[in-house]
């Protein structure tokens, strides 16, 4: 495992990072989240052993970062942010480089600088200086040797950044391969990301953890969590909200049609009026199944019905601004 205990580090009167500690185990994919300067690219840093903490320590498969950085080093694959590389290098050259680094030569070198060309889709682009190269396929060339070694552990930072749509899939199909039989810590903003292919997140800010949870558990602590988002044909907005609001565990009934047509009522292309509603639970209840025997029992023509799972960009929002969007 990779295991962080009381990591802190100050740069002059600022402390980056504020005494946090967490562990991530083999099978598991850590989303690393926090708003710029929460200090996520610094924790990194530490546990890659590129900047000393100011206090604490981390171990990366049982090797200490401070006592033993070298083996710490061959342990890890790590990307950095903005996936530095030497650039006047054509990509086969810089990989074949960064294998000779790690220890490797002769039919070895070329054998594993070969199956990660094939692996990050770098093989048409093999004898391009990097340099000349798009955001997106200098990401994929810092990705290649990252898992050059096939280390056990994965330290990424923003690792889809400057990837289209279609690479960023690629990526995150990869990346969530690997997860199975490694460990892997990724740093990113994109909350997409995070529920996508992380197994668990860690919420930082100002320099400590805020929130540490799978994406479900972190969406549970959203208001709109457990909430049913309502379309009702050919019924009345006080009459649907006095009523709904009577059903058991309802917290409150709040009218969103306008936020689609200006107006709490809506017409749709045969005319008939449309009514977009939600309901509140009350804190640790569930309506799902009252709200439904509610309208079958008064008959109501229903064209949606969601139960929302929550917001993750709002319990974000909460937790690194202290409180919610306007």
């Amino acid at each position: 495992m990779i295991a962080v205990q009381s990591l802190t580090r100050h740069f002059g009167t600022i402390k980056a990072v504020d005494n946090i500690s967490f562990t991530v185990n083999k099978g598991e994919i850590l989303g690393f989240l926090g708003p710029n300067g929460a200090g996520k690219s610094t924790t990194m840093k530490m546990i890659t052993t590129f900047l000393p903490p100011t206090s604490g320590t981390a171990t990366v498969g049982g090797c200490d970062i401070i006592e033993q950085p070298l083996a710490v080093r061959g342990k890890i694959g790590y990307l950095p942010e903005s996936s530095p590389s030497y650039r006047d290098m054509n990509v086969f050259d810089f990989l074949t480089f960064a294998a000779e680094v790690r220890g490797y030569d002769g039919d070895e070198r070329f054998s594993r600088v070969k199956n990660i060309m094939e692996t990050c889709n770098l093989k048409e682009v093999a004898w391009q200086q990097i340099d000349t190269l798009s955001k997106g396929f200098r990401q994929r060339v810092g990705f290649a040797q990252a898992f050059l070694h096939d280390p056990e552990y994965l330290i990424l930072d923003e690792p889809t950044d400057g990837l289209d749509p279609n690479q960023k899939q690629e990526m995150r199909s990869l990346i969530r391969k690997m997860g199975r039989e490694k460990c892997i810590i990724l740093s990113t903003h994109i909350l997409e990301e995070v529920e996508a292919i992380c197994s668990r997140a860690i919420i930082i800010g100002e320099g400590k953890i805020v929130a540490d949870g799978s994406p479900e558990e972190l969406r549970s602590q959203s208001k709109l969590h457990g909430a049913i988002s309502l379309e009702l044909i050919d019924v009345d907005l006080k009459e649907a909200i006095s009523a709904l609001e009577k059903v058991q565990c309802v917290d409150k009934v709040v009218e969103i049609g306008s936020d689609f047509s200006g107006s709490p009522v809506a017409e749709n292309g045969s005319g008939k009026k449309r009514l977009k509603l939600r309901l509140y639970p009350m804190s640790g209840k569930s309506i799902a199944q009252e709200t439904a025997r509610f309208i079958h029992q008064r008959s109501w023509q229903v064209d949606g019905f969601t139960v929302e799972k929550g917001d993750l960009n709002e319990v974000f929002y909460n937790l690194t601004r202290g409180g919610a969007p306007k």
